[in-house]
């Protein structure tokens, strides 16, 4: 396993880190659960192979993964692993809520100690509210009495508020997330790069964007192959990630024993991306966006549309599609959030006035008709 020192704290983390998001589940009278039992066999699989960090939060699995991990991490000397955990800022809305919720959690996890413990899911105006509430104050308290050993942040908002947050504090580690496909998106290769100059330890969350950088289309996964059949496409996103040197953890929110072994086999005799990969790389990644859909740049001139129809959300869903092929993100946003709300395509009534405004002249009536018919093939509801 490669192991690689976490900045100021003075620990080596494994690179690959076990993010507990996504583990298997099974349904029951109560709703989907987790398959403990084969959870259970995926944690003993990455430890005993080295892994050291597990990331999980208070949300996760509807609160289910906290608890899980707390019966779990049983089996294994509490010095054996770094346990990481969010703090739902979303949640905290006086300063009394910090300790409060961490008690909480402490007591899913059957642990007296956190060892990476993190302001969740922080944008400018989350972090500016935490800033009033004390959070940090009551966090440094909480270190203190010996009950959390490292403080640091999760990220969701734009470059400029990732400078201004990771600039506000001398924090321990700090997570984004990062992948070969959205260097310019949030806070992106500049925010590595700016991390990386104040010394602050990356961990990196979404390095397969939620497995979208594996459900490629057949072409796309053949030269991938073809480049290097011992290797996963999976396993591309991964090294790409690894590669960079303040990049110490790189969570993957493993789902399968099968996954788990490959990213095994990927950390476990890690090679950093060549020259040639790189090159290589940049040329799949050039193939992948030309499979978009249509040339919508989201400039929303076209809207508001008087029959609730969100045309550059569509659009967005179905030129990810192209280039990602993955089912489980259109059924997610598709079907559930746009359908529910009334905004998909299926709402268009062809009125034509978004074709008036359109700077790309595209044929927007077709494209969303033509986009609800595909995607109706992946309809799981």
């Amino acid at each position: 396993m490669e192991y690689r020192d976490m900045g100021k704290t003075g620990v080596k983390t494994s690179l690959l880190g076990f993010g507990c998001m996504r583990f298997p589940t099974k349904k029951t009278d109560n709703g989907d659960v987790i398959d403990r039992e084969l959870a259970s066999k995926m944690l003993d699989e990455a430890i005993k192979s080295g892994v050291n960090y597990i990331d999980t939060a208070y949300p996760y699995h509807n609160g289910e993964s906290e608890a899980f991990l707390g019966e779990a991490l049983k089996a294994y000397p509490r010095d054996s692993f770094y346990l990481a955990t969010k703090l739902p800022m979303w949640d905290v809305h006086k300063k009394e809520d910090v300790r409060r919720l961490f008690n909480i959690q402490l007591e899913r996890l059957q642990t007296d100690h956190v060892d990476f413990y993190l302001m969740h899911a922080l944008g400018r105006e989350r972090f500016d509210e935490a800033v009033k509430n004390e959070v940090r104050e009551v966090l440094e308290e909480l270190r203190a009495e010996g009950k959390i050993k490292y403080i640091g942040f999760s990220f969701h908002d734009n470059y400029d508020a990732f400078e201004y947050i990771i600039k506000y504090y001398d924090w321990d580690f700090c997570q984004i997330q990062y992948n070969y496909m959205d260097v310019n998106d949030q806070a992106g290769f500049k925010g590595y790069k700016l991390a990386e100059e104040l010394g602050v330890p990356m961990v990196i969350m979404e390095p397969i964007k939620g497995g979208s950088l594996v459900n490629y289309s057949d072409d796309i996964r053949d030269e991938f192959m073809k480049y290097d059949p011992d290797n996963s496409i999976a396993s591309w996103a991964l090294r790409w990630v690894g590669t960079h040197p303040n990049i110490k953890v790189v969570l993957s929110g493993m789902s399968s024993m099968e996954q788990v072994k490959d990213n095994l086999k990927t950390f476990n005799n890690f090679k950093p991306l060549s020259d040639e990969d790189k090159a290589f790389l940049d040329k799949m990644i050039e193939k992948i966006k030309s499979k978009v859909n249509n040339g919508c740049t989201g400039c929303r001139y076209c809207m508001p549309c008087p029959h609730g129809v969100d045309i550059p959300r569509n659009f967005s869903l179905w030129n990810n599609f192209g280039m990602y092929h993955n089912p489980n993100d259109l059924n997610f946003h598709y079907f559930g959030q746009m359908r529910g709300a009334h905004s998909d395509a299926s709402a268009c009534k062809g009125c034509g006035l978004c074709e008036t405004k359109c700077p790309q002249k595209l044929p927007i009536r077709e494209h969303l008709k033509k986009l609800d018919e595909e995607f109706s093939a992946y309809d799981r509801r």
